[in-house]
């Protein structure tokens, strides 16, 4: 079996807005405490579901996914970048949906 980390993504209308590396973020937490050092500043996800609640109009849609360990961040930001469709797919179909107001295609019809 392969090793695996695991991300945080937010996204909306206008692209990529956050992404964290949860993995990561798990073993600094872990060091630290081991080695009695300050926690590192944790992932405000909070503050991204009430951003997301609160600019419905945007439609936010927020995951956890996991990616093969040699997947880095920048090479999921890239691909947001170049090619945004395919990497939200993979995410929908993979990924633990925490939060969507995704439009539907009869939401994004606009009748004159």
């Amino acid at each position: 079996m392969s090793k695996s980390n695991q991300y945080l993504a937010v996204w909306d209308c206008y692209g990529l807005e956050s992404l964290f590396n949860v993995t990561q973020y798990m073993q600094e937490c872990t060091y630290n405490t081991l080695m009695e050092l300050p926690l590192p500043e944790s992932i405000p996800l909070n503050h991204l579901l009430l951003r997301a609640r609160n600019n419905t109009q945007r439609n936010y849609e927020i995951y956890v996914f996991d990616v093969e360990e040699d997947v880095t961040e920048t090479m999921l930001r890239e691909s947001f970048e170049a090619a945004p469709q395919g990497i939200v797919d993979y995410i929908r179909k993979n990924g633990h949906q925490i939060y969507s107001d995704r439009a539907t295609d009869s939401e994004k019809r606009v009748i004159v």
